[in-house]
């Protein structure tokens, strides 16, 4: 289960970059309640959403040119130019070197083979978010590529992960886990095959925990987002619903199944 006990591989921290950061705030406030905190002046805009006084995920200004807004997973490491490398070696992408980020933690970001950005956080100061997998929380992380088996075999050279194959309606979904500790309890996401209409791409979509999707989902319509895919029943899994922020970010909504 995704939490705050970071391993190697484990969801450590999420971001979104955001064309106009004000307006972002409020959204997310009126959809899960969030609490934006600014990180101070020399942070260039950049703040942290709170939950409790704890930290869910941030939020910044888009800072590449042309860069579409987007919510950014970020991946624990040890070693973080040992990952990049890794990357590079994989086939992938290094967008940004590793970088210290004023003692908290060093930061790289990347695209794996398949063009799906990620990115890597090795800690410092800070680990991680403070809180994962409680209600209006990042739940689960899941990956959309045309070719599942390949983007789990470079991941798993960079993190180590372990995956496991489940029959969803009209595919086969793969549950991934860290590579350490027992499978089932390590697990943290999955990966999904893309829709064969070609309209999707590859991408990392953070699902947040809620106690009610229907509800989620009105409240992203009534603040002017988009809803992607209504929502729905997944058996064994729970009730799910896809949706977008104004500027066009996409997440997706999960009440887990009891049994999950």
């Amino acid at each position: 289960m995704l939490g705050t006990d970071f391993r190697t591989g484990s969801p450590n921290w999420l971001d979104l970059g955001s064309p106009d950061t004000a307006a972002a705030a409020v959204f997310y406030e009126a959809v899960f309640g969030w609490r934006f905190v600014s990180a101070g002046p020399e942070a260039g805009g950049y703040g942290f959403f709170q939950v409790d006084g704890k930290t869910v995920a941030a939020l910044g200004p888009l800072t590449e040119e042309g860069a579409s807004s987007a919510w950014m997973l970020h991946f624990m490491t040890p070693d973080i130019r040992a990952t990049a490398e890794a990357v590079r070696d994989g086939g992938g992408v290094v967008r940004m070197e590793p970088m210290d980020v004023m003692g908290e933690g060093w930061l790289g970001q990347f695209t794996d083979p398949q063009g799906a950005e990620f990115a890597c956080w090795q800690p410092g100061k800070t680990a991680g978010f403070g809180i994962a997998s409680a209600e209006n929380t990042l739940v689960w992380a899941e990956l959309h590529v045309p070719d599942p088996v390949a983007a789990i075999g470079f991941y798993a050279g960079l993190f180590g992960w372990r995956s496991a194959e489940m029959q969803a309606p009209g595919m086969t979904y793969r549950v991934l886990s860290t590579a350490d500790g027992d499978q089932e309890d390590g697990s943290f996401g999955g990966v999904a095959p893309l829709g064969e209409g070609g309209g999707e791409e590859a991408r990392w979509v953070p699902y947040f925990h809620v106690a009610d999707v229907d509800a989620t989902v009105a409240s992203v319509r009534g603040a002017g987002g988009a809803v992607l895919m209504p929502a729905a029943d997944v058996p064994e899994v729970g009730r799910i619903g896809w949706v977008a922020d104004p500027a066009g970010a996409v997440f997706a909504l999960l009440k887990p199944d009891p049994r999950m």
